[in-house]
């Protein structure tokens, strides 16, 4: 998925600071060197003449200068390396040294990115996500059905809690599959602690290891963040607010948390339209339920949400709850 401006210039201004730092201690290995070791400054200029004069030679019609430049050099290339081991200095000290061997830190080989680059590329985007450290933890391999019940079931469909999960799992996977050609929209709504930011996270990791750019705003930081833009006018709340729309997967947790009022419903239905209009994936979840969002926010806000996004309810019992008491009970086990 390709970068935007912003993005690429910012990967290419750290390959400029690395092209300098590494010029710059190469002009210092040289100073040093010339003035522990003389020799090497008169082999140098000696390849620089002889490089001179095989110029002139092939201009006179003489082809076999090149070769004679060649054995030349390699010779005098031999005989510093001897002068650098015996002043005690590496055999290629002189070499210019780079971060990535493969591109010389041009970021580029041979026309396509260099591995360098794209892992560039997944370190800036898990930046600019806001989940740099949380995808460590929460990502599908982490993932676990072992805390939705087969018992509990859903009284007016019959479900289980686990067999919804393991629905709604699927659906999440193919999403990421699908991510590049199916332009969809996933909103997760339900109980809380039942596994919808978890799985916001899984997908999150799966896109940024792909190079795709997700953003992630609890509802209350992105309603805050857009006032700032609209009222402040702050020039980092511009830069988020451009990742908002630009982004290929936004990722708005726990709506409904925020004080609703007209400018956030206002925000939100341009946020949807937007990124709706322009065919960016976004995955919006709430702990509220359809009518109680119904109610909460606009009729258009619904109809779109209801009408573009995959709506997935969750159900179960809560697993933040769960797991602090599967931390209690072992930590009052090595107690004992």
């Amino acid at each position: 998925m390709a970068l935007n401006n912003s993005q690429y210039d910012a990967i290419m201004r750290d390959y400029y600071r690395r092209q300098a730092m590494h010029r710059r201690q190469m002009e210092e290995r040289v100073r040093e060197v010339r003035e522990k070791l003389p020799r090497i400054k008169e082999i140098n200029d000696e390849i620089a003449s002889a490089s001179v004069q095989c110029a002139r030679e092939l201009l006179s019609g003489n082809d076999a200068a090149l070769s004679v430049l060649k054995e030349r050099i390699a010779v005098l290339g031999a005989e510093r390396e001897q002068v650098l081991l015996a002043g005690g200095f590496p055999a290629n000290y002189l070499e210019m040294t780079y971060d990535c061997p493969d591109c010389r830190d041009l970021g580029y080989v041979d026309g396509q990115k260099c591995r360098c680059f794209q892992k560039a590329e997944i370190d800036l985007l898990y930046t600019q996500s806001n989940l740099r450290g949380v995808l460590d933890v929460e990502n599908f391999d982490n993932f676990s059905f072992d805390y939705y019940s087969a018992e509990l079931k859903e009284e007016l469909s019959g479900v289980s809690s686990l067999e919804r999960m393991q629905k709604v799992h699927a659906v999440c996977r193919q999403f990421v599959r699908d991510f590049d050609t199916a332009n969809a929209n996933l909103f997760f709504y339900g109980d809380t602690g039942t596994g919808k930011t978890f799985l916001s996270h899984c997908i999150a990791k799966e896109l940024l290891d792909t190079t795709h750019s997700v953003v992630y705003f609890s509802a209350q930081e992105l309603f805050e963040m857009i006032a700032q833009k609209r009222f402040g006018k702050t020039e980092d709340a511009q830069v988020a607010l451009d990742a908002i729309y630009s982004c290929d997967l936004l990722i708005i947790d726990d709506l409904g948390t925020e004080i609703t009022n007209t400018f956030v419903n206002s925000e939100l239905f341009l946020c949807i339209n937007e990124r709706l209009t322009a065919q960016k994936s976004t995955i919006i979840s709430t702990n509220l339920s359809l009518k109680a969002f119904k109610d909460t926010y606009s009729e258009r806000i619904f109809s779109r949400i209801s009408t573009s996004y995959t709506m997935l309810k969750l159900f179960g019992k809560d697993i933040r709850l769960l797991k602090k008491m599967e931390q209690i009970s072992q930590k009052k086990k090595s107690l004992e």
